[in-house]
């Protein structure tokens, strides 16, 4: 068979999946396309994929002959290839990437082509496009927060010595450390993953097969293109598999806001630490810019921008809601406006992500911070639990060091021994660390990574599914 040659757009016809006969109107069919063409790129290896474990699907039911699966098949690989190369496009002539395919197909190898949109409609299989991507997402997005956790963790055991001052309503409280400090958002981010496994498991949920809504007459085998597809189940009514459309994304969102959360946190803590007022921390110079107007300048707009980033994601739940709110079940274009939001923050939190711990890994970290006089008062509860040691009731060590802080009399105590887990000398760094290990291997990736090979895989179907 010759190979596919789609580079020039004339050999593409306009094709709609609906198409009855009549066209629309130009500026109809603009706004309603909207922002598809884009969006749809990230979805094409999905759709690609989809469309492999159903063709085989059909042909286990009887729906497609062995020769047919067999052409299907041979350029829905070669579809593969060239949808993931990074300049691919979807011709304009084409609605979206569905039909796309579908004309591909068609063109290539005739009637066979036509038959591969037997028994689903562009309902499920959208649905499935993106359930398929946010899985792909999440896997990467996890993994990226694995990997920013084990840098924090790595800084923090690096300096854990560092004494800093820590605060309560940005006022100076009790001693903290970089150790501490750098363990807290470590875990901070591992917790975040705790939301992702639940996106995760949301989202690995199969609901091709489910059609317009109301599933088939034909005898589809939903369980077959669920192991086929590497999902942990089905999303078992047909009208609910629909309803999983705009609620996938809320749900997902949800979880990449705590994970924003915890990095805009992050980002404004150290435009507070780099800043000549509190002089914990310096970022190095080519991670800063200046100002136009003042020499010294240095200013730390990288984390300024990640904490303003990172603000937009952690809202985007909301704006998908006030889309999707009150909707009855079936499906509405209203949620052809969620990819626009959702899809682009994926990439932007990862960019996020890479950019603080690439800037944390090459900052300096100051010794020696609370030799400074102002700091000496944070260790005022410490003087307190001494004088409980030595017998004294809590509330009245607390008058007493109260008295001598007022009357300026106060002097720090010589030694500070704090032991037990997450405290400066015991900040719990290994437990976080196997704390995130733990977690990140719940997610159980290489089920849907063996199973995407495999539909990749020509002699895996040929042994399979091509033997009569």
């Amino acid at each position: 068979m010759e190979k596919v040659n789609i580079s020039s757009s004339s050999d593409i016809q306009t094709m709609k999946l609906w198409d009855k006969g009549y066209s629309v109107h130009k500026e109809i069919e603009a706004f309603t396309i909207g922002k598809d063409f884009e969006f749809d790129v990230f979805l094409a290896p999905f759709d690609i994929l989809g469309s492999i474990a159903h063709a085989i699907m059909l042909k286990q039911k009887g729906l497609l002959t062995s020769s047919e699966l067999s052409s299907i098949i041979t350029v829905l690989h070669e579809l593969y290839h060239i949808v993931v190369q990074e300049e691919f496009t979807i011709d304009q002539s084409c609605e979206d990437i569905h039909s796309w395919v579908e004309l591909v197909l068609t063109k290539k190898i005739g009637e066979a082509g036509k038959r591969i949109h037997t028994g689903r409609s562009r309902n499920d299989q959208s649905l499935l496009d993106i359930k398929l991507f946010l899985r792909h997402q999440l896997f990467h997005l996890a993994s990226s927060v694995k990997e920013a956790v084990m840098s924090l963790l790595q800084l923090g055991e690096q300096y854990k010595d560092i004494v800093i001052p820590g605060y309560t309503h940005l006022q100076i409280a009790m001693p903290s450390s970089f150790g501490l400090w750098f363990g807290a958002y470590a875990e901070s981010l591992t917790d975040d993953l705790l939301t992702v496994q639940s996106a995760y498991r949301f989202v690995n949920r199969n609901p091709l097969g489910s059609a317009a809504g109301y599933g088939s007459s034909f005898p589809l085998d939903r369980t077959l293109t669920t192991d086929l597809l590497g999902f942990e189940g089905l999303n078992i009514s047909s009208v609910y598999a629909q309803m999983t459309r705009g609620k996938s994304e809320l749900i997902v969102s949800r979880a990449l806001s705590g994970i924003a959360q915890s990095i805009s946190k992050m980002a404004m803590d150290i435009t507070l630490y780099t800043s000549q007022n509190f002089g914990f921390m310096s970022l190095p110079q080519e991670f800063t810019t200046g100002s136009s107007i003042m020499p010294h300048k240095k200013n730390p707009d990288v984390f300024e921008l990640i904490r303003a980033k990172c603000n937009r994601i952690s809202t985007i739940h909301v704006e998908i809601s006030g889309i999707t709110t009150n909707l009855p079940s079936g499906y509405h274009r209203d949620y052809q406006i969620t990819k626009e939001i959702l899809f682009p923050a994926f990439t932007e939190l990862s960019t996020c992500m890479s950019l603080l711990t690439i800037a944390l890994q090459n900052s300096s970290y100051h010794q020696g911070i609370t030799q400074d006089k102002k700091y000496e008062l944070m260790y005022t509860v410490d003087s307190v639990n001494e004088l409980v040691q030595q017998g004294i009731s809590f509330r009245e060590a607390y008058m007493l060091i109260g008295q001598k802080v007022q009357q300026g009399e106060y002097q720090k105590p010589k030694h500070v021994n704090t032991t037990h887990i997450g405290s400066i000398n015991n900040p719990g760094l290994q437990e976080i660390q196997s704390y995130c290990i733990a977690e990140y291997s719940k997610f159980n990736f290489e089920k849907a990574e063996s199973a995407e090979k495999q539909l990749l895989d020509k002699r895996f179907i040929q042994t399979q599914y091509l033997v009569d």
